[in-house]
């Protein structure tokens, strides 16, 4: 992921030589709490948000509208991602009419989404990528991981007259909304985002058509694994949980995998407690989601600025939907691959020690499988 700090003195240098600054907005005098408690963001990160928009606007040549400046769009745009409402207060405040309001929102995030490649960036070179499973080993005990893959759910309205639209936005928990594929590292950074999906889609099917999904498994990325959950199933590339652990070795294994697992589980709730917008986006069409694709993408970039300028935090208010647990992919014994299942239980060996006690699990199971036989 680019350094936000770089990135930041690049764009002053060109916009101080270009002269280029807004006018000031009625947040200028505000403390430092006003400014968190209304953005979820602190100044100098919002203040780096605003110059990066901005040159991006002004190198892409495109045009606001007269009496709209780019830090009041900014503001705009950060508030209804903050707060979830579009407030006519702040509309006033920044001098954004109404009518325009929508059209400032997808505006910025469009900007921002466009920007998903240069602040969310997955390990490219060899010794990124030992970096990054150095550290996931450090963490949670397992080799060779590059990250934590997962599908995140964001909720939205469906029309119930629609009746197979609708059904194919409902989720395994039983709401409907829109998905999107994403990536994680140990500290919580997102290094992959991917095109947003509707509610019902299995997770291994995303995986299987999803552009990171073809890297790995064409072995671009190298010989390493990302962690996942029930619904995706044991390849080369993903390492899942032993779903019958039986040894010691196995146990210890499964609980370092959920305790890696379970830091996607709290990526997502902060982004969705700083973002409070991407706990419901509204209304949604099965045919044209990339609108909310943009929102979603807009707040994993702002995510990650975030962790970058250690923006403390947001408060803990209101319910966050638990990760999706996904249908438990189902396979049939013949068909997983044996050299997937010798490479995990090899890891396992090499890297959880065995108890004396092992054994007798081991016999114990095998007197249960012999005796369901008779």
């Amino acid at each position: 992921m680019a350094f936000a700090p770089a990135v930041w003195f690049a764009a002053q240098h060109e916009l101080i030589e270009n002269g280029d600054e807004d006018p000031p907005t009625y947040f200028d005098d505000f403390d430092d709490d006003a400014w968190f408690k209304t953005f979820h963001l602190t100044r100098p990160c919002i203040d780096f948000i605003v110059d990066i928009v901005r040159l991006h606007i002004k190198s892409n040549k495109q045009t606001i509208k007269a009496g709209q400046s780019v830090k009041g769009m900014v503001l705009n745009t950060l508030n209804y991602y903050a707060q979830g409402v579009l407030s006519v207060a702040m509309q006033e405040k920044l001098g954004v009419h109404q009518l325009d309001y929508p059209d400032v929102i997808c505006t910025i995030s469009k900007v921002l989404a466009d920007m998903t490649d240069q602040f969310i960036s997955f390990p490219l070179s060899g010794d990124d990528r030992a970096n990054v499973a150095n550290k996931m080993e450090i963490f949670c005990g397992i080799p060779k991981v590059l990250g934590v893959l997962a599908c995140a759910h964001f909720k939205i309205r469906a029309c119930p007259y629609q009746k197979d639209s609708f059904r194919s936005f409902l989720n395994t928990l039983g709401y409907t909304s829109v998905m999107t594929q994403i990536i994680c590292d140990c500290d919580g950074n997102i290094m992959s985002i991917e095109k947003c999906c509707v509610g019902s889609t299995p997770e291994q099917e995303v995986w299987e058509s999803s552009t990171k999904g073809k890297e790995m498994e064409e072995g671009i990325h190298g010989k390493y694994y990302l962690i996942g959950g029930r619904g995706y199933h044991l390849s080369k590339h993903v390492l899942t949980a032993v779903s019958l652990p039986v040894k010691q070795q196995e146990i210890c294994f499964n609980q370092a995998h959920g305790n890696i697992h379970a830091v996607m589980q709290k990526t997502i709730c902060s982004l969705m407690r700083r973002f409070k917008c991407l706990m419901q986006l509204g209304l949604a069409q099965e045919k044209s989601l990339d609108k909310k694709a943009e929102i979603i993408k807009a707040c994993c970039v702002l995510h990650n600025i975030a962790k970058k300028f250690s923006v403390p935090p947001s408060p803990v208010t209101g319910k966050i939907e638990p990760l999706q647990p996904g249908k438990q992919f189902q396979m049939p014994v013949g068909q997983i691959s044996a050299e997937a299942l010798e490479a995990r239980q090899e890891l396992i060996d090499a890297n959880f020690p065995a108890t004396p006690g092992d054994q007798i699990l081991v016999n114990k199971n095998n007197a249960l499988e012999y005796m369901g036989r008779e």
